[in-house]
């Protein structure tokens, strides 16, 4: 399987240098001590955003997979008796349902294998690159350098009167209850939770180029996308059995256009340690605090 996350690193890196902190992340507060959660055996499915891509611990590089993603933080908050976590960088739904290679070129069995009977709880955050992703940030925050106040990225997706971004979503949907659907049969007594994506972009506004190179008039049509692709993602968990874990309303305010200190998701240039345009450490947490309420509701 091809990993779009080395190509969008490698174009990232054309249009500013790319520099990771390396220093241990400390978890910040906020994690209940005790979930009425399931405690029985926990499995973790997803992308890059649910792997935790450069956030220090890194326990997979093959996946690049932190031991301090939301998965890790709510199997630890909830006290699970056994916890897995098969999410890995780059994952598509294809990659949930068949084997498939890692980013190393390293073979990575099909995710849906460590979900067995037993299971109590799965987690499942993906789509975002069935739409491709970091094929979208690196196409926009390119083609932001020659109209930063215009809208040279919505005019390329939506040329000739069809939004493709749009089109993406609508063909992601059945793919996403094709991998609920399997996880159901795998494990008939699990409950299962489909995480959305948090704000990447501000929920308001023209966003804040050139610090995060998308053109003025892209980031309400971006901002758009990501919206529709999370409510295609709740009606998908809702029409199959699924409960949806919203993370995009709690994190409004701590976009890529805020402070190092504030923000949960990092932008071109990560000042925390993450993958660009992706979750950083506050961000695992503020996921696995959205999660731990929806379990709790």
């Amino acid at each position: 399987m091809t990993r779009p996350i080395l190509p969008f690193l490698r174009a990232a890196g054309r249009l500013a240098a790319f520099a990771v902190a390396t220093a241990g992340v400390l978890l910040a507060s906020g994690v209940p001590a005790s979930a009425a959660v399931p405690t029985g055996r926990y499995v973790a499915l997803g992308d890059s955003y649910a792997a935790g891509s450069l956030i220090p611990t890194q326990v997979d590089l093959n996946c690049l997979r932190s031991n301090r993603n939301f998965s890790s933080l709510v199997a630890a908050s909830a006290g699970s008796s056994s916890f897995v976590d098969v999410s890995c960088s780059g994952a598509t739904t294809d990659d949930i349902l068949n084997a498939g290679e890692g980013v190393l070129g390293i073979a990575v069995p099909a995710q849906l294998s460590a979900v067995t009977a037993n299971t109590a709880l799965v987690t499942v955050q993906i789509g975002g690159n069935d739409i491709g992703f970091s094929g979208i940030i690196t196409d926009c925050a390119e083609a932001s350098l020659s109209s930063p106040l215009g809208s040279p990225c919505k005019k390329s997706y939506t040329a000739g009167g069809v939004d493709q971004l749009q089109a993406r979503i609508t063909a992601t949907a059945p793919k996403v209850t094709a991998v609920l659907q399997a996880v159901h049969r795998a494990a008939p007594n699990a409950r299962v939770v489909v995480l959305g994506y948090p704000a990447i972009l501000p929920d308001s506004g023209n966003g804040c180029w050139p610090l995060v190179p998308i053109a003025y008039q892209d980031v309400p049509y971006l901002r758009g996308i990501e919206k529709s692709l999370n409510s295609m993602l709740a009606r998908t968990a809702a029409a199959n059995n699924a409960t949806y874990a919203d993370v995009y309303t709690p994190s409004v305010g701590y976009d890529t256009c805020k402070s190092r200190s504030t923000r949960w998701v990092e932008g071109l240039i990560p000042q925390n340690a993450a993958a660009p345009f992706h979750p950083n450490a506050k961000g695992q947490q503020g996921m696995a605090n959205a999660l731990l309420a929806k379990l709790n509701s």
